[in-house]
């Protein structure tokens, strides 16, 4: 006679610990298809219009037109990118989550981490790391592809510690976004709403305050606190004379451009937590 044996879970003595989280994150984030693309764009998009500008630079017996400095103009080539890049990783970030909700695989995810944070932490970890490494190489292939032209102009700069900083503050700036975007999209919880949302945070929300700040004071001030507008300032070089008015040094910029995030995070954490999926 056979014994009965009762069946033993599929997942018996297995723990669901943060590092199994990321890599499961990881994974995932790697085999998507628009993540490709997205990256891929990311840098095509850098070190294109960085070759295009340094190509087309006017000159004016033998300095640019506005009279700026080399390493004003290596900068101002190498980040050109970074306007557009940011649209992407935003699109990234929203994607990353959002496309989840979408297809209903976040049904999946959740039932294999129940408490569900320790998700969106894995995610913020993973796309922070992937779009700030991808930043740095698109900034620091941008400065390579560019260097010869704009030698040829008098007009390169090496990469000296001002320079090499203010790409990192670049970099760091494109994981930010993404990881605002991602935080958006815990909060909304759709694709398209979170890519709107986040958009219209990066280039409506600017134009705006510049309008209304033309006529209200205070909002002015708010201006340099916006996240695109700090996030200039973190790939920016201040001037000799210090910072200028309506800029933020590069630390400052960091902390609101890491403010943004972190609100943005927390405004889905509790999302997360407290709605069925």
């Amino acid at each position: 006679m056979t014994a009965l044996t009762a069946p033993r879970p599929a997942l018996a003595g297995v723990r669901i610990t943060f590092p199994r989280v990321v890599r499961s994150e990881w994974i995932k984030l790697t085999s998507l298809r628009s993540t490709a693309w997205s990256l891929a764009l990311i840098l095509l998009i850098g070190v294109g219009f960085a070759a295009i500008l340094a190509a087309t630079i006017d000159m004016v017996d033998g300095v640019p037109d506005d009279g700026a400095s080399a390493q004003t103009v290596t900068l101002s080539v190498i980040t050109i990118g970074f306007t557009m890049g940011q649209l992407v990783a935003a699109v990234l970030g929203a994607l990353s989550l959002g496309g989840e909700y979408a297809t209903g695989m976040v049904r999946s995810t959740f039932a294999a981490v129940p408490r569900r944070l320790p998700v969106l932490w894995a995610k913020a970890v993973v796309l922070f790391a992937t779009v700030t490494v991808v930043g740095a190489l698109t900034a620091f292939a941008s400065w390579a592809a560019t260097y010869g032209m704009l030698d040829a102009k008098g007009l390169a700069s090496p990469l000296d510690g001002e320079l090499a900083l203010a790409l990192v503050g670049g970099s760091v700036y494109l994981g930010l976004v993404a990881v605002f975007a991602l935080g958006v999209a815990a909060a909304v919880r759709s694709s398209a709403g979170s890519i709107a949302f986040a958009l219209g945070i990066l280039l409506v929300l600017p134009t705006l305050v510049m309008v209304l700040g033309s006529a209200v004071e205070w909002v002015a001030d708010v201006q340099p606190y916006l996240l695109p507008n700090a996030g200039d300032d973190m790939f920016s070089i201040a001037p000799a004379g210090g910072v200028e008015e309506g800029s933020l040094a590069l630390p400052v910029a960091a902390l609101v451009a890491t403010a943004w995030t972190a609100a943005s995070l927390a405004v889905g954490a509790l999302v997360l937590r407290g709605r069925d999926v």
